[in-house]
């Protein structure tokens, strides 16, 4: 959890938490690798693909005031979700593994954005609080989603091996920029 103290005139106390109910199976993002063992959903045979890496990012914050300092308080959870992952029976190979992993580090990648978000927060310049970091988020997620169609697309699905190549030092680089808002 990380905080930051304010001091200002302000006498009301916030707090909200943005957190839909998950099961309490999800994976948080490390560096270890995910196994074909994580992913633990049925595949759905309609689906055209051989894999899917169900992960997300979920968030909280809280503030406290005590005299004159308000406390700002957040937390940022990256997982995996293993019921709903899947591979198809017969196409769990190590190159097919590694591109799902490209996708949850792609997750692990907004979550870090998140944080930093969270700790320029300008709290003392901001009338609207809620709506004002539910908009960072949604933000944020929007630009997960998108860099993962982006990523599907240009490498095929990982049957582009040279641009999953690419996509992975990309990955290791923005992750590591960002390495100071690790989970």
């Amino acid at each position: 959890m990380k905080k930051a103290i304010f001091s200002t005139f302000l006498f009301l106390v916030f707090g909200f938490t943005v957190q839909a109910q998950l099961p309490d199976n999800r994976i948080p993002w490390t560096t270890e690798l995910l196994t074909w063992q994580d992913f633990a959903g049925n595949p759905d045979p309609s689906n055209p693909f051989h894999a899917n890496t169900s992960s997300g990012i979920s968030y909280s914050w809280s503030m406290k005031q005590t005299g004159q300092d308000i406390e700002f308080m957040y937390e940022v959870h990256t997982y995996f979700l293993p019921g709903e992952s899947w591979v198809k029976p017969g196409k769990s190979s190590s190159h097919l593994l590694a591109h799902e992993q490209l996708h949850f580090n792609i997750t692990e990648l907004h979550g870090r954005k998140l944080r930093k978000a969270m700790e320029e927060f300008d709290l003392l310049n901001t009338r609207e609080i809620k709506p004002a970091l539910k908009a960072i988020y949604n933000n944020i997620e929007t630009s997960r989603t998108n860099m993962q169609k982006t990523f599907d697309a240009e490498t095929r699905h990982s049957n582009d091996a040279a641009a999953q190549l690419k996509w992975q030092q990309f990955i290791k680089e923005e992750l590591e920029k960002l390495s100071e808002y690790s989970s």
